[in-house]
């Protein structure tokens, strides 16, 4: 049986070249600061690798401890960053007093919903419920799925209200053409990955994203898919025009930007609790309106924008939400590709900041992803440009 003593974390990463190599350097790193076995191993790679043969590399280290991960727009760990496009960082954790039990499902693209109650049933499956009464779940899917909220439903039909969600939309350094989840020596396409993670107390999901809104609050009345053609019973963009108050040039990184006072433009989905769910919205070449995720017709929405200082004062609370009376091994996190984007200059500060916030004693480990997961009091759950995190 696992160890009940506080749980061990160790990472290592690599940027070398050869595939197989980078994965057995960054792997043995991360073992080094364990003094048992791992039970269970997270990796976040570039698409720069030959994947199978990165994840032949880690598990030449790891043997057949249970492997989760994803490819990603880059990574942060212990404070550093390592920019998208150059390596690969690897977690390894002995279990102290969790379970973990690693599932996954493919064919997300045919149906996303039944899809996540797949990947919640066999997560669970794939665990020792002993000495557990509590329960969180890690999600990595393909991030180009376009119809992420739905997965997380058909998680949140299986786990419940009760068992909150965290992880990330895989990414391939910014280059939206193919995204991979791992599972073991597995890489999927159109497919997701799930950990979950038994516990004797509740582990809570933290979120934030410093975007506040502007204007008042307006409602989709017409929308296709992620085309949004009628807000409050006009055209979309000479509404959001109006909002902004001037002209948009167009669009950059898939994201709305302008000069002056407002940096950068989303949408807030206005929740029951009056908190907005980020949807990052921008202009397609016919000009037309989209967003980076479907909104149902009648969603109440605000136009949000944000400064650097806004995103990256959110830092600190979610920290001490995810952490609250408990002393974690590892604070796991997942930040929008977009909040890296936007930071610019200060992209590196957030993952320092992470860091700090949760102590020498703990380490911190997460990827910039194409839409972060985080459910904790309600169905809904994914997010752009926004910050989540989970301690263990």
């Amino acid at each position: 049986m696992p160890s009940v003593d506080r749980v061990r974390a160790g990472v290592g990463t690599s940027e070398a070249d050869g595939a197989a190599p980078a994965g057995r350097h960054a792997a043995a790193a991360a073992l080094a600061a364990l003094a048992h076995p791992p039970a269970l191993v997270l990796v976040y790679a570039s698409v720069r690798y030959d994947l199978p043969a990165l994840l032949a590399g880690v598990r030449d280290v790891t043997g057949d401890a249970p492997l989760a991960g994803a490819t990603s727009n880059g990574h942060f760990h212990n404070g550093a960053v390592t920019r998208p496009g150059r390596g690969v960082a690897v977690l390894a954790l002995t279990a102290g007093p969790y379970r973990f039990g690693v599932g996954s499902v493919t064919g997300l693209r045919d149906d996303p919903t039944g899809g996540g109650r797949a990947l919640a049933r066999a997560a669970k499956r794939a665990t020792d419920p002993a000495g557990t009464r509590h329960a969180a779940m890690v999600v990595f899917a393909d991030g180009l799925l376009g119809r992420q909220q739905e997965l997380l439903a058909g998680v949140h039909k299986v786990a419940g209200a009760a068992v909150p969600v965290a992880g990330g939309a895989a990414g391939d350094d910014r280059q939206l053409r193919r995204t991979g989840v791992f599972h073991g020596d597995l890489v999927l396409t159109g497919g997701a990955v799930g950990v979950w993670v038994g516990s004797p107390w509740p582990l809570p999901v933290a979120v934030g994203h410093g975007w506040r809104p502007v204007g008042l609050p307006l409602l989709v009345t017409e929308v296709d898919g992620t085309v949004v053609h009628e807000i409050d019973g006009r055209p979309a963009v000479e509404v959001i025009r109006e909002q902004l108050g001037g002209d948009q040039p167009g669009a950059e990184l898939g994201w709305l930007r302008r000069s002056g006072h407002h940096p950068s433009q989303a949408f807030g989905l206005i929740e029951p609790d009056g908190s907005l769910l980020i949807r990052g919205v921008y202009l397609d070449d016919e000009g037309r309106l989209r967003t980076l995720a479907p909104l149902p017709t009648y969603a109440p929405i605000q136009v949000a924008v944000s400064e650097p200082d806004d995103m990256l004062g959110v830092v600190k609370g979610i920290v001490a939400r995810a952490t609250e009376g408990r002393d974690p091994a590892v604070l796991l996190g997942f930040s929008g590709v977009a909040r890296l984007n936007l930071l610019r200059e200060r992209g590196a500060e957030e993952a320092a900041r992470l860091q700090e916030a949760a102590g020498p004693a703990t380490a911190t480990f997460g990827f910039y992803t194409y839409g972060e997961y985080a459910r904790t009091t309600s169905a809904a759950g994914y997010h752009n440009a926004t910050l989540a995190a989970l301690a263990l």
